[in-house]
């Protein structure tokens, strides 16, 4: 991924980002690589009471939260149910910056290339609140990239985004975790550790 990532490599507009956990471990090769920035965007889903794999939407770093009205209007969903679940998750969501970012600020996004990156894609619903929350913030340019997906999320991520990235979409899909040789849980502690790993390298690409 990262050799098809070149022609954003020492640019100094480029932002990597990293889905937690899975994902950082990939972006941070990738921003390696490419000589930038990394650092973490976290989506938390909104699920329903009672039925919390289905999402009504989600939120995400930057304060930002994306409803799925279609879900609120059908399951007639009050407003005071969707302000404490999103109250709850926002306070998970907090908890997590603070615990892999520390100190450092949220990167600026606005006007900049930003390249989003998993460690697979299956349904795409993570993906697409990411991209939902992330248009809000402005940037110049969205990029996905993983390095497998189900080739369902070609149709529906592509159109969402400025580029779509993915080495296999193999089919049929199963899983993401089938098509690694070591697919181990990534923890708090690793995610946190890369992204000082990455903070602590001279890159030339900074933003103006």
């Amino acid at each position: 991924m990262a050799q098809r990532l070149a022609p954003y490599a020492g640019r100094p507009d480029v932002l990597v980002l990293g889905l937690p956990r899975g994902g950082v471990p990939v972006a941070f090769e990738i921003a390696r690589a490419l000589d930038a920035p990394l650092d973490v965007f976290l989506v938390r889903k909104l699920g329903v009471p009672g039925r919390e794999e289905l999402a009504m939407g989600a939120i995400a770093s930057g304060g930002i939260r994306v409803l799925n009205d279609d879900a609120v209007r059908s399951l007639n969903i009050p407003d005071r149910v969707i302000e404490a679940v999103t109250s709850r998750e926002l306070r998970e969501l907090r908890w997590r910056e603070r615990a892999y970012r520390g100190d450092r600020p949220s990167p600026e996004v606005r006007g900049r290339t930003v390249i989003l990156v998993d460690d697979g894609i299956a349904t795409g619903s993570t993906m697409l609140a990411a991209i939902a929350a992330l248009r809000r913030l402005g940037p110049a340019r969205l990029i996905v990239a993983t390095p497998i997906a189900a080739p369902s999320t070609r149709d529906e991520i592509g159109p969402e985004v400025d580029e779509y990235i993915c080495e296999s979409m193999p089919d049929p899909f199963y899983a993401v975790g089938v098509w690694y040789d070591d697919f181990s849980q990534t923890t708090d502690e690793e995610v946190s550790d890369l992204l000082d790993r990455a903070a602590a390298l001279p890159a030339a690409a900074q933003p103006n």
